[in-house]
């Protein structure tokens, strides 16, 4: 027997008949746990108690791209990052600490059976990444030292470079996740930094006529084509809250860096944007107040449906030193964990989910920045499936 999923709840059946002598086709409309049954691996020779195996996906886990619930896209693309690099390393350093990754989760107890499924890493993204990247620091060197891009012929020409790299990338990421999405996948992107959701969150916008936004993230991330950059990793909130309107909400947790021209966006929203401030956050910590009664407002805040969007320096440095731009402050994995617990006993809808500026500093990816990337990703992956 042979099947294929056409779309929605409909599979075609392809029957061979030994006293016909020829196949029947059929198609049948199938509840979602059907379809999952039909499609799942044998998993007879599986241990998720066992150490987890590279010749599988991520988290050591056995399922194809064709299995799996949730699928994964990585983004190795860190072109504008404004301090050190690394993040286009992310994805696959993620995927090497993920085999460390026990499979058990008290919040979404066999989660993993659903099926999770990184896809390949696009070598040519990443090269072009590499590339792109070089000729960002030049600008950003010109810069600097007080000098003006418009100035200088060749930094113009390379600007523009860019500009359209970030274009390519947004669209590429965008016809990636689309493609998944009417394949009915759940989808989840890692990248890269924070420019690579653009392309996935468009995608949603053409699936989901309204949703939220929650933003884990030591940075507002509401600048204007920061340092010249359309599509820098610090302008992403501003880029889809001007071409997204399909995002009602964006409700931003734990922001400690920011510049005022950030501040005049959020206060004149009019209540599109919603942050709360980390030292604020603190400050109502120290008098008394639960981080219980805080994380039902945020989530109160938001709209029925939600995307997530972790920025790994939404955490306590610590937990990520290796990050592009580090800052005092932040949370415990556990609070954030704990805020995704509430928002998702609050009946709201996850849509999608990023995760990105994961970076150890160097090709290895043996430090904590991917250990802690890895358990996000993971809680991520069984809030999404829950």
């Amino acid at each position: 027997m042979h099947f294929a999923w056409t779309g929605e709840n409909v599979v075609d059946f392809c029957l061979y008949s030994k006293t016909l002598g020829y196949y029947i086709e059929i198609r049948v409309d199938c509840c979602p746990h059907f379809l999952l049954l039909c499609t799942m691996s044998d998993m007879s020779q599986f241990d998720p108690n066992s150490v987890g195996l590279k010749s599988n996906n991520i988290f050591g886990l056995p399922f194809s791209e064709e299995e799996a619930a949730l699928v994964l896209l990585p983004v190795p693309w860190e072109v504008t990052v404004s301090y050190r690099i690394g993040t286009a390393r992310g994805p696959e350093n993620i995927f090497n600490a993920a085999m460390q990754v026990d499979l058990y989760d008290p919040d979404v107890a066999d989660g993993w059976k659903n099926g999770f499924h990184m896809l390949p890493i696009d070598k040519n993204i990443r090269t072009k990444s590499d590339y792109l990247r070089q000729c960002a620091e030049l600008i950003i060197s010109h810069m600097v030292e007080g000098g003006a891009v418009a100035d200088n012929a060749q930094l113009s020409d390379k600007l523009i470079e860019i500009n359209k790299g970030g274009k390519m990338l947004h669209d590429w990421v965008h016809e990636m996740t689309s493609s998944l999405l009417k394949k009915g996948k759940k989808v989840g992107l890692v990248g890269g930094d924070h420019s690579t959701p653009m392309g996935f969150i468009k995608a949603l916008s053409e699936v989901h006529s309204e949703f939220g936004i929650l933003q884990i993230d030591a940075h507002a991330d509401l600048r204007v084509a920061y340092e010249g950059f359309v599509y820098s990793h610090a302008s992403i909130m501003y880029n889809v809250l001007e071409n997204t309107p399909q995002v009602k909400k964006l409700v931003q947790v734990g922001i400690r860096d920011y510049c005022d021209e950030e501040l005049e966006i959020i206060q004149q929203s009019e209540g599109r944007v919603v942050t709360y401030f980390d030292r604020d956050i603190k400050a109502r910590q120290y008098e008394g107040e639960t981080w219980k009664s805080v994380c039902q407002e945020i989530i109160a805040a938001l709209p029925q449906k939600v995307y997530i969007s972790f920025d790994i320096d939404g955490l306590d440095p610590k937990l990520c030193p290796n990050t592009g731009t580090p800052v005092p402050g932040g949370f415990e994995a556990e609070q954030i964990f704990y805020l995704f617990r509430l928002l998702h006993e609050s009946g709201r809808d996850l849509i999608g989910f990023d995760l990105n500026e994961v970076s150890s500093g160097n090709h290895s990816g043996d430090g904590i920045d991917a250990i802690t990337g890895a358990r996000v990703l993971f809680k991520l992956c069984n809030f999404m499936v829950a």
